[in-house]
């Protein structure tokens, strides 16, 4: 056995975080052949589970469970539940716990986001977040009783909760400071159709409305009016989990992500970041993105690992894997599959796809005549054959890409 091998064999990997992005670090590199030892530490109780679940089907008692099917034993991974990251050593290449120290050799932190706090309503009776089990587990019998439930904001998770209210028989009032729903993630002309699905749904949407205060039992708008409450949901955003890093020396930007490379390398040796807890250089989009969904937190593992097995192998210094994906998200609301894939930001052109009045349609953006991003509602297809037109720089044709009746790979020029 050569020297590489053996030191390889004895490197200890730990990934603080157990949700998508740390649990599948670790079958990622035992899928890339690594070794070494792996300790994977969550901060929750549960055995790892998956998040998208937790706004439709564990809210209404549908689901047996969203754990991970991992066979942790199997893959000789040290699982440490209930153990939550309170700080970082590098020169002694240590995590904190409470619990005491880990040492680490390469440490890779998948920590993910945390769900802001509706200012002023910290420790109120019958506020929830919704983002781990216990979130929904606490929020199950609240839908179950039918309570009056004011969602606060119209993004993403607003929506899938307030459809998952809606089904449960809930009479649901989503409030929202901007005066569209999903206000920091698509443009206005392309959200406006949107605002019908939560009429349709039997849900009321309130925009330009902003929340003054909250008491048990009512929600109070700045414009004086009073909403009945038996419970209140926050969906306002979410920031990175790096508050804990404070001290420790590694980058961080203004949004609070960890500023990793194109390898998802921090700006600290042998730290690695991946996830909603991390942002990275896009030379496909030529800026820094933050990406808080699912897919990401799939895909950026096979790179992390890639790496990490590449530096122990002793490759050159700039070897290895470079991350560059076409974000991909979906999301289930109001009875509509929708989807979308790129990044929009900086694009010259759109392009619409069918009636955005009817049951299904898509959105296309051009740069320079290039198909960057697709939102597609009810349209998988043409999410499926975009996705890949964005892969490999497509030029459209806008006259039949506009044609809804013409398959978009169609429109390839």
């Amino acid at each position: 056995m050569s020297e590489t091998e053996q030191t390889a064999q004895s490197r200890r990997v730990v990934i603080v975080g157990a949700g998508m992005a740390g649990v599948q670090t670790a079958v990622a590199l035992r899928e890339q052949g690594f070794t070494g030892s792996i300790t994977l530490i969550g901060a929750e109780p549960h055995q790892p589970y998956d998040r998208p679940p937790l706004s439709k089907a564990v809210l209404l008692g549908t689901a047996e469970g969203s754990a991970f099917d991992v066979d942790f034993e199997a893959l000789s991974v040290d699982l440490q539940l209930g153990r939550e990251a309170s700080g970082l050593r590098p020169q002694a290449h240590e995590l904190d716990t409470p619990a005491g120290p880990v040492a680490y050799d390469v440490l890779v932190i998948a920590t993910g986001a945390e769900p802001l706090a509706l200012p002023g309503t910290e420790g109120v009776p019958g506020v929830h977040l919704l983002r781990t089990l216990d979130d929904a587990e606490r929020l199950r019998p609240v839908l179950q009783r039918q309570h009056d439930i004011v969602v606060v904001g119209a993004g993403w998770i607003g929506a899938e909760f307030a459809t998952a209210a809606r089904e449960a028989g809930c009479a649901v009032t989503v409030v929202e400071a901007a005066d569209r729903p999903l206000p920091g993630a698509l443009p206005a002309e392309v959200t406006a159709p949107m605002t019908d699905w939560y009429a349709q749904s039997g849900a009321e949407l309130l925009t330009d409305a902003r929340v003054a205060s909250v008491e048990p039992g009512t929600v109070v708008l700045a414009d004086g009016r009073r909403l009945a409450a038996g419970a209140v949901v926050v969906g306002i955003g979410a920031r990175p989990a790096t508050r804990w890093l404070a001290g420790s020396g590694i980058a961080l930007g203004a949004d609070g992500s960890i500023t990793a490379d194109e390898r998802l390398r921090t700006s600290l040796p042998d730290v690695y970041a991946v996830g909603d807890c991390a942002s990275f250089p896009s030379g496909r989009y030529g800026q820094r993105l933050l990406v808080h969904h699912w897919d990401n937190a799939l895909q950026g593992p096979r790179t992390v690992a890639a790496n990490v097995i590449g530096a122990d192998a002793g490759l050159p210094a700039e070897p290895g894997e470079i991350y560059d994906p076409v974000p991909y998200f979906w999301s289930e609301q109001f009875g509509r599959f929708v989807q979308y894939a790129g990044h929009h930001g900086g694009a010259g052109t759109l392009v619409r796809r069918g009636d955005p009045a009817g049951a299904s349609w898509s959105v296309l953006w051009l740069r320079d005549g290039v198909l960057v991003a697709l939102l597609a509602v009810g349209r998988p297809r043409d999410l499926a054959q975009g996705r890949r037109l964005i892969e490999s720089g497509a030029r459209l044709d806008e006259q039949r890409a506009a044609d809804p009746a013409v398959p978009l790979k169609a429109a390839a020029l």
